[in-house]
């Protein structure tokens, strides 16, 4: 693996979690206004991106990342 891999692994993986923290406040609106299939449905992005984000956290990064909690729906 090469050290533009890392880079290229670095970037994305900011991107995805940038992109993720901004779906999160996205499902958080959606159920205060009663749009629970679209949340529902955010919710399931959230959940890929979550795990491609691990992913590319343990086979580029070498971070031993924890398994991730699947985004729920708030209570």
């Amino acid at each position: 693996m090469s050290e533009r891999d890392v880079a290229q692994a670095e970037a994305l993986v900011r991107a995805l979690c940038d992109l993720r923290d901004k779906m999160i406040g996205q499902v958080n609106w959606l159920e205060r206004h009663g749009c629970q299939l679209e949340a529902t449905a955010l919710r399931r992005d959230i959940n890929e991106a979550q795990a491609h984000i691990v992913g590319l956290q343990r086979r580029y990064l070498g971070k031993g990342v924890q398994a991730f909690q699947p985004v729920r729906r708030a209570r």
